[in-house]
């Protein structure tokens, strides 16, 4: 028996009285998150400077930390914060055996026995002194990379990679949906080690370290295999990899002005990067190529028949969210308000880095996004069965 009752329904805009003025959760869209990221990637490639770089990492984490969601895939930033701390030890390790000698200046630490190389081998030598020089460059390098790491798994972190998939272009349906599945391999391996780490505590497994290896690895690839079977099945259903109605003509028509494309703006950046070469290679040809391109991928997407249910909406958060980490990147690539080797601070002689103050706000605005961004969407309570009970269904 089913008992009717009355319920209020939720106000429309963020302004009613549940809310208190705040705004109502919901999902960025996450093309924003990924403009953000990778922007704030190419500003971590500017810049060698370990307390700007470590300021990335907290920024990372703020952001992280306020606005990922219960998804399984937002789960797994810890364990890129791991990967990082193994690039900066793989780095220094290898500064150290490849060692490259020291200067009287330098302040000796150790030294590793010296292996001989064949002459074919002369200018690289194994083991020999290794200077604090060394190893503090040789980190600070791997933690450039490990803040570029750490930006594509916010990335990962925060934006749903099936729902980027939607706004892609028609012709590259079938690429996204291969770039899809490759991002979303570590989310999924991460939620099944803590799905089969959390069954081996409920059966009272307490074995740790190698000796749980197995019990883990097993289990992991298991579960990998079968959601790759799963997979396959329903990309097959879904008749993924079909040409469609496309003719032989569309198609070679297709690849020659995306070809033409490429080649026009790959010939636009040499004209860019390189001062001598003739004005036409500039900007003309990276916008002939830029048109080529465009019309290739209208033409192909043709061929590709979508229906899109809810498409994410693209409002003024995504563009606040995405600005801030646009303009952080433009910040740090202009070269104005501060000098350009405090960006790159020489290690000799060995002294303490400076923090400028442009490349910091430029880092901290990029944080902006933990606020700038809606909160998200929170997840859908579960009804007991004795709730269910008192509210009328017998």
């Amino acid at each position: 028996m089913l008992r009717a009752t009355h319920t209020a329904k939720p106000p429309v805009s963020g302004h009613g009285p549940d809310t208190g003025g705040r705004r109502l959760p919901r999902i960025l869209h996450p093309v924003a998150w990924w403009i953000w990221a990778l922007a704030l990637a190419t500003a971590v490639s500017r810049t060698n400077n370990p307390l700007l770089l470590l300021l990335v990492l907290a920024v990372l984490g703020y952001v992280v930390t306020a606005r990922r969601t219960e998804a399984p895939w937002a789960r797994g930033f810890k364990y890129y914060l791991y990967l990082a701390l193994t690039v900066v030890a793989i780095r220094v390790v290898f500064r150290a055996v490849f060692a490259t000698g020291i200067t009287p200046h330098d302040h000796f630490l150790f030294s590793l026995p010296r292996i001989p190389t064949p002459d074919w081998y002369a200018g690289i030598q194994l083991g020999g002194p290794v200077s604090l020089e060394a190893l503090l460059s040789a980190a600070t390098d791997g933690l450039r990379l490990a803040c570029m790491l750490c930006c594509i798994g916010a990335a990962n972190t925060l934006a749903n990679p099936k729902r980027a998939l939607r706004v892609l272009p028609g012709a590259l349906h079938e690429l996204g949906v291969a770039v899809t599945v490759a991002i979303s391999v570590a989310p999924q391996l991460v939620q099944s080690v803590q799905r089969v780490a959390r069954a081996r505590r409920l059966r009272a497994g307490r074995g740790k370290g190698v000796k749980a290896l197995r019990g883990i690895v097993v289990p992991v690839l298991e579960d990998a295999l079968e959601r790759s079977l799963r997979l396959a099945a329903g990309m097959d259903s879904r008749g993924y990899g079909r040409a469609g109605t496309a003719t032989r003509r569309s198609r070679r028509l297709t690849g020659a002005l995306m070809l033409l494309g490429m080649c026009g703006l790959c010939a636009g950046a040499y004209g860019l990067l390189d001062a001598t070469a003739p004005a036409f290679l500039g900007l003309p040809a990276m916008g002939i190529g830029a048109l080529l391109c465009v019309a290739g991928l209208r033409l192909g997407g043709r061929r590709v028949a979508r229906t899109t249910y809810r498409p994410d909406p693209w409002r003024l958060p995504e563009w606040a969210v995405a600005g801030a980490g646009v303009l952080s990147a433009v910040l740090l690539f202009s070269n104005v308000g501060y000098d350009a080797a405090e960006l790159n601070p020489s290690i000799y002689p060995l002294s303490w880095p400076t923090l400028p103050m442009v490349p910091t706000f430029a880092i901290l605005l990029a944080g902006t996004a933990g606020f700038l961004a809606p909160p998200p969407t929170p997840p859908r309570p579960v009804i007991p069965a004795q709730r269910t009970q008192k509210a009328g269904i017998t």
